[in-house]
């Protein structure tokens, strides 16, 4: 029994890795557009802009090309060896389902993240990133 706890933990603590990830893409944008109204220099970080638009990135070439999202397989495989019932699907469709009882094939949400990601590269535009600073210290010669 304790070894299943570990598998379960394991599948839970992935779970809230991958919550706190689309959380990152979601909440990541509408603090972006906040933040230009509210002047917050933060959100200009070109660090924080290139981390959210990769991620965004890395979600609708999944989509694209038809792939579940590996966190999603590893925690399904996880809970069923903490003796779970795995979902199916992808993670995404799933907890839409599970929260809103909302039912749609694939395409659909394949075609909200890409508009998604449309807008996270209009952002770009809108809110500009700061330039990367360069280093600013040289070696004495």
């Amino acid at each position: 029994m304790e070894h299943d706890f570990a598998f379960l933990l394991a599948a839970d603590l992935l779970l809230f890795g991958h919550v706190s990830f689309v959380a990152f893409v979601v909440f990541g944008l509408v603090l972006i557009f906040v933040g230009k109204f509210r002047d917050w220099d933060w959100v200009r970080n070109p660090w924080f802009r290139i981390a959210h638009l990769a991620a965004i990135g890395i979600v609708v070439l999944q989509s694209w090309i038809g792939v579940i999202c590996p966190l999603t397989t590893w925690e399904m495989a996880l809970r069923e060896r903490a003796g779970e019932v795995a979902y199916s699907g992808s993670f995404i469709s799933h907890w839409l389902e599970a929260l809103l009882y909302y039912r749609a094939p694939a395409w659909v949400f394949t075609v909200c993240y890409t508009v998604f990601a449309a807008i996270v590269i209009v952002s770009w535009y809108w809110v500009r990133p700061r330039p990367f600073k360069k280093n600013s210290t040289r070696a004495i010669s």
